[in-house]
């Protein structure tokens, strides 16, 4: 996770942040979804998804439907983020629309919360084995397995509990022609924008490596308003809500 070259602890001020009163109950500290496995849940393995030979979910919105709904900006954000802890410069505004809000911006690779082969200390220098939000079983979220976005801690920016998101809410990421849903599921530092976790980026054709890999730009991330789904780590629950709420935005 590249963006925590400035702050090594964002992920504990983040949960510090969010503190019980603020958050529902199954997602007030570090955490991440459960691994395929013993005790996996139903439909959080590979192949949930329908997707088609283009890479798109096929029950869903396209990329272009989804990016010619989000061509204009009706900034909710006082001011703007950078992408990266050295990035001179803040260009990356939240925008509003009635359903949902948006950003444009890169993707730093999050392998925080669950260790394992993947995502560790060895793989991650900069690995922290907790995430802003918790399983069902009160367990570190696995960004090996689950899809999922990290959005900026709440600050003076923006707060994403007051455009009706929080752990759980359902998010459609679009890179090229492809289409992939996850959750909100950890927070990054107040000033940063623009990481999604190791299974996002895999599932979007996108170079997982915490350390090297990611996208430098061109990474458009829709966040659902009031669309929390349980249990948080339920990969097949986020695809057909977000599908759902992806067709109910591009007017079909």
């Amino acid at each position: 996770m590249r963006t925590r070259m400035l702050a090594l602890t964002s992920a504990a001020c983040g949960a510090a942040l969010l503190g019980a009163a603020a958050l529902p109950a199954s997602a007030t500290a570090p955490g991440s979804a459960i691994g395929a496995g013993a005790g996996a849940v139903p439909g959080q393995g590979p192949g949930a998804a329908e997707v088609d030979a283009a890479g798109t979910d096929a029950t869903g919105a396209t990329a272009a439907e989804l990016l010619a709904e989000v061509r204009g900006c009706a900034r909710i954000s006082k001011g703007a983020y950078r992408t990266d802890g050295g990035s001179p410069k803040s260009t990356v505004p939240v925008c509003d629309t009635t359903d949902a809000v948006f950003w444009k911006a890169d993707m730093d690779i999050d392998c925080d919360g669950r260790r394992t082969k993947v995502c560790n200390r060895k793989t991650d220098p900069y690995f922290l084995p907790e995430t802003a939000f918790q399983s069902s079983r009160g367990e570190p979220l696995d960004s090996a397995v689950l899809p999922h976005v990290v959005v900026p801690g709440p600050g003076k920016v923006w707060d994403y509990r007051k455009s009706g998101l929080t752990g759980g809410s359902v998010v459609a990421v679009v890179y090229r022609d492809r289409v992939r849903y996850g959750v909100i599921g950890d927070t990054g530092p107040t000033g940063i924008i623009g990481e999604a976790s190791y299974a996002m980026a895999k599932a979007l054709g996108i170079d997982p490596d915490p350390s090297t890999g990611g996208a430098g730009s061109g990474v458009t991330y829709i966040a659902f308003k009031n669309s929390r789904v349980s249990p948080i780590e339920s990969r097949e629950r986020a695809r057909s809500r977000g599908a759902e709420l992806a067709r109910q935005f591009v007017g079909r």
